[in-house]
């Protein structure tokens, strides 16, 4: 499993902020990542939550073997 880090600079309704996600490099759809987050003040924090993340994921892989996606924990209704 190859995990990847995204972070992307949004301005929705003249609100500027910075989004994060986690997702496998290989999921040709970047629609149910295994984490994300959203409404970040700066890059800078974005990067470092998701690189914190990130570190917590890698773990779980160890552990388990594989991960849950943001969807399948049901934690976003589609």
């Amino acid at each position: 499993m190859n995990l990847r880090v995204r972070v992307v600079h949004c301005t929705c309704a003249g609100d500027q902020h910075w989004f994060a996600d986690i997702d496998d490099t290989d999921d040709p759809q970047p629609d149910d990542p295994y984490w994300f987050v959203d409404r970040c003040r700066s890059q800078a924090e974005a990067l470092e939550r998701a690189c914190a993340r990130l570190l917590e994921l890698s773990g779980e892989v160890l552990r388990s073997g594989s991960l849950t996606r943001v969807q399948e924990a049901h934690l976003v209704s589609v």
